[in-house]
């Protein structure tokens, strides 16, 4: 069994200069802006990559804020507020709390009420 290698052909320098030599302007500077380009791509994604492992991981989560209102010996936290809100919403309007979507509340603690928006169409007050 006889195994026969391939050959390579290679060109000699001669040919090669002559073909770089028969190159337009044009075709010369297009090349070297294209090695210009390849370089920049190539710095881009070095500094690229040293930032992102410099930067510091964002956190997406935010921060919970507690307020509570505090007068006449009454203590009201908004958590306390919406509950109020979503039972005026379920009970005195007859609707399901998964249709509440947008919820304003305004406090008038000298009134002893509680103005609010649902929805962006309902309006009115409740007591605290």
């Amino acid at each position: 069994m006889a195994t026969e290698k391939a050959t390579t052909a290679k060109k000699p320098v001669a040919t090669l200069k002559k073909a770089e030599e028969a190159k337009t302007p044009i075709e010369k500077t297009l090349e070297k802006a294209e090695v210009k380009k390849t370089a920049v791509k190539k710095t881009v994604a070095k500094k690229t990559a040293a930032v992102k492992k410099a930067a510091p991981a964002k956190s997406t989560k935010k921060a919970d804020a507690k307020i509570t209102l505090q007068f006449s010996g009454k203590n009201y936290s908004t958590d306390d507020l919406l509950k109020i809100a979503k039972d005026v919403w379920v009970y005195d309007f007859g609707k399901k709390e998964s249709e509440l979507k947008d919820v304003e509340l305004y406090v008038k603690p000298e009134e002893y009420k509680v103005y609010y928006v649902f929805n962006k169409e309902f309006a009115g007050d409740f007591l605290i």
